[in-house]
C-alpha cells in the first residue's frame, strides 16, 4: 500500500509537515525547468488549477501549502500527482513565515490562491478572513521582497467582490473598490497590499481579479453547488431574496488558462505591476441558475423556494474583458450553458464525497429583515 511519509520540519512551527510524494516503481526523476509554488492549492480553484498546470508541464516541479481547512481537502489532489516525484505537500498556514520563507527561495513562479473564501461564512466570524486573507498576504509580500531577484512571477489571486455592486457595466480595472461584506474587505486589504508592495518594492507581482468561479469540486457552500446537490436530494434550492442579483460566471478551467498565460507571457513586462479582471462579460442571475439547475435535473420550478436576502449584498456584477484580452490574449471559451452541465456531472458522479461536507453546507445568519435562517 501507497502511503505519505511525514516529517516535521524542526525549524518551522510544529504545526507544519512536509509530505514528499512517494515515488511510483518505475517512475523517473525528470529534468525540473521550474519551481512553482502554489498556496492553498488543496481548495477548489488551487487544486483545479494545480491538475491543469501539472499535466501541461511535465518538467516543472510543484510546491504546494496548504492548512487544510474545512475547504481544502487532499482528495481534491489526484493520486497520480501525489505520488510524483514532482509534488511536494506541505501543512501549514501561509501566516508562517519561516515555512513561507523555505518555499519561497526555492521557486520561480508562485501563485497565492489560498484565502478564506465565503462571503456568508464572514458574516457569521470574519476573524480567520483577516488573518488568512491580510496577514498571509503580507507574510507573502515580506518574503517575496527578499527572493525578488529569484522569483521570476507572482500573481495574486484577488476577486471582483472588493468592487461591490457595479457603479457602471461593464466593471473595469479603474473601477472603484466598495467591498460589501467582511470577506470583501479582507480581499480588498490583501489586494491594496500587493499594490502597495509593487509600488514601494517593484516585485514581479500581477493582480488577477477573477469574478464568480464555478466548477468540479467547489464547496458546498457555495451557490452552484448547493443548487446541484440539494436538487440530487430532492430538497428546495433556496434562493436569497427574489434572485435578482446578476453575476458573470467564469468556468474554473478559463481561470487556469488565464493564470497560465500571465506565468508563460514572453513580455512579462507589459503586464508585470497590473491588475486584470477575468471574466466572461456575460451576465446570469441567481435565479435564472436556480431554473437551469432544475431544468436539468428534472425538476418542477416550484422546486425553487425563497429565504431571507443576505446582508451586503452585491447586486450586479459583469466584469469587461478588453484588457486581459488585450495583455494576455484570454477570453472565456466555457459557456455557462456548457460549463454547468459539466458541473452537473461531476456532482452527480461525486456524491459520496459531497456527503462528508454536507454538515458544512450553510451558515447561520441574520439576514436584513433581522431573521435568522440558514444561508
Amino acid at each position: 500500500m501507497r502511503v505519505f511519509k511525514i516529517i516535521t520540519i524542526a525549524f518551522v512551527l510544529a504545526s507544519s509537515m512536509f509530505m514528499p510524494a512517494v515515488q511510483a516503481e518505475g517512475q523517473k526523476n525528470p529534468t525540473i525547468e521550474k519551481t512553482v509554488f502554489l498556496t492553498g492549492a488543496a481548495g477548489f480553484i488551487g487544486s483545479n488549477f494545480l491538475k491543469y498546470m501539472f499535466d501541461r508541464y511535465p518538467n516543472y516541479r510543484f510546491l504546494v501549502l496548504d492548512s487544510l481547512t474545512y475547504a481544502g481537502n487532499m482528495e481534491n489532489i489526484p493520486e497520480h500527482i501525489r505520488l510524483s516525484p514532482r509534488f511536494e505537500f506541505f501543512y501549514g498556514s501561509v501566516t508562517n513565515y519561516k515555512l513561507v520563507d523555505l518555499l519561497m527561495s526555492q521557486s520561480h513562479y508562485v501563485v497565492h490562491l489560498a484565502a478564506e473564501s465565503h462571503v456568508t461564512r464572514s458574516i457569521s466570524d470574519d476573524t480567520t478572513f483577516f488573518e488568512t486573507d491580510v496577514i498571509g498576504t503580507r507574510v507573502m509580500m515580506t518574503a517575496l521582497v527578499k527572493y525578488a531577484k529569484t522569483v521570476e512571477r507572482y500573481i495574486h489571486i484577488s476577486t471582483s467582490e472588493v468592487c461591490g455592486t457595479a457603479e457602471y457595466q461593464p466593471m473595469d480595472e479603474e473601477h472603484p473598490i466598495n467591498p460589501r461584506s467582511p470577506y470583501a474587505a479582507a480581499k480588498a486589504g490583501a489586494d491594496r497590499l500587493v499594490y502597495a508592495y509593487w509600488c514601494t518594492y517593484d516585485i514581479p507581482a500581477v493582480i488577477f481579479r477573477p469574478f464568480n468561479n464555478y466548477g468540479p469540486q467547489q464547496h458546498l457552500e457555495k451557490c452552484i453547488p448547493k443548487f446541484i446537490y440539494n436538487g440530487l436530494n430532492g430538497r428546495p434550492l433556496t434562493v436569497h431574496g427574489d434572485g435578482a442579483q446578476v453575476r458573470d460566471w467564469v468556468h474554473t478551467f478559463d481561470v487556469s488558462r488565464a493564470l497560465d498565460l500571465a506565468l508563460h507571457h514572453k513580455e512579462f513586462e507589459k503586464i508585470k505591476n497590473q491588475v486584470l479582471h477575468i471574466g466572461s462579460g456575460v451576465p446570469v442571475s441567481i435565479l435564472d441558475i436556480a431554473k437551469l439547475v432544475a431544468n436539468h435535473l428534472h425538476l418542477p420550478e416550484d422546486v425553487i423556494t425563497f429565504i431571507g436576502d443576505r446582508p451586503g449584498q452585491v447586486a450586479c456584477h459583469i466584469s469587461s474583458t478588453q484588457k486581459a484580452k488585450e495583455l494576455l490574449g484570454w477570453e472565456a471559451r466555457i459557456s455557462f450553458e456548457e460549463g454547468l452541465q459539466n458541473v452537473i456531472e461531476w456532482y452527480k458522479a461525486n456524491q459520496s464525497r459531497l456527503d462528508r461536507m454536507e454538515s458544512l453546507m450553510y451558515v447561520p445568519i441574520y439576514t436584513n429583515e433581522n431573521d435568522l435562517e440558514l444561508h
